[in-house]
């Protein structure tokens, strides 16, 4: 693909989630609710108001976005047991405050930030372990810097050296992600390496990963469910909800979205 006609499907992408998620459908069925009322279409109206509060209601007082995120969570489940050796880690971007860090050159972290302390966990048990963090800027502006470069002053306070860090700061997707990795795998030499990123997002990884014949481990973490979930009524935890549900349905709008394109060869790789 064209870097043009990449830039068309990342920009694509993006568009897509912010008009698609649950509370964006819910502010348009209301919009539409109210635009049809001053019109006097009665029929559409109340279609766009019942729509809007159906979506807030599942959004906000039901656990559908934990039953959602549980599942993609159990589809990789962590080895239970450490490997003897590990030569290679190849960390997915997403865990750093990039605006943040970018004005203030720190190491502000957002929620995935487990991927990096098991990462540094996992550095210091395999001191002669390479590490690959692979994330550019994942932003439409593109003026920010990514993952990789705020991983440099992360891993340099616990000791861990520049020379075991290999920088992937390209990548503004999860399919970007995969392709420059291929790429840096083979300047250096390294195969075989775990996969670190977050369990709901690891699905999508390892389909994208193994589409392109890379051989990794799935080492999933940042796990945001207890794994007991069921479905029903939680009214104790709206805001949690909804971050759920969005973040559930944004790993499904990339799973289906990247098999109907060709990138994996199974819709929910296993």
């Amino acid at each position: 693909m064209l870097p043009s006609e990449e830039l068309s499907v990342f920009v694509f992408s993006k568009l897509v989630w912010i008009f698609g998620q649950p509370l964006s459908l819910a502010f348009f069925g209301a919009l539409l609710a109210l635009i049809a009322g001053l019109l006097r279409w009665r029929m559409l109206s109340a279609l766009g108001a019942a729509g809007s509060v159906v979506i807030l209601f599942v959004t906000l007082y039901t656990t559908s976005g934990n039953y959602l995120l549980q599942g993609l969570e159990e589809r990789f489940p962590k080895p239970d047991s450490a490997p003897e050796d590990v030569k290679c880690m190849i960390v997915l971007g997403g865990a750093f405050e990039n605006e943040v860090n970018t004005v203030r050159h720190g190491i502000e972290f957002a929620d995935g930030a487990d991927r990096f302390v098991e990462a540094l966990r996992l550095a210091q048990k395999y001191p002669l372990s390479r590490i690959l963090v692979s994330g550019g800027d994942g932003s439409l502006s593109g003026t920010y810097e990514g993952d990789a470069a705020a991983s440099r002053r992360f891993f340099s306070l616990f000791g861990v050296g520049k020379e075991r860090l290999v920088e992937e700061t390209q990548s503004r997707s999860t399919y970007e992600n995969a392709l420059n990795t291929k790429k840096f795998l083979a300047q250096q030499a390294l195969s075989n390496c775990l996969l670190i990123t977050s369990a709901f997002h690891m699905p999508r990884s390892v389909g994208l990963f193994r589409k392109l014949g890379i051989d990794i481990v799935p080492w999933p973490t940042d796990y945001r469910t207890t794994g007991n979930v069921t479905l029903g009524l939680d009214f104790t935890q709206p805001s949690l909800n909804a971050q759920n549900l969005g973040t559930a349905l944004r790993e499904w709008y990339g799973l289906v979205g990247y098999y109907l394109a060709g990138r994996t060869s199974s819709l929910f790789p296993v």
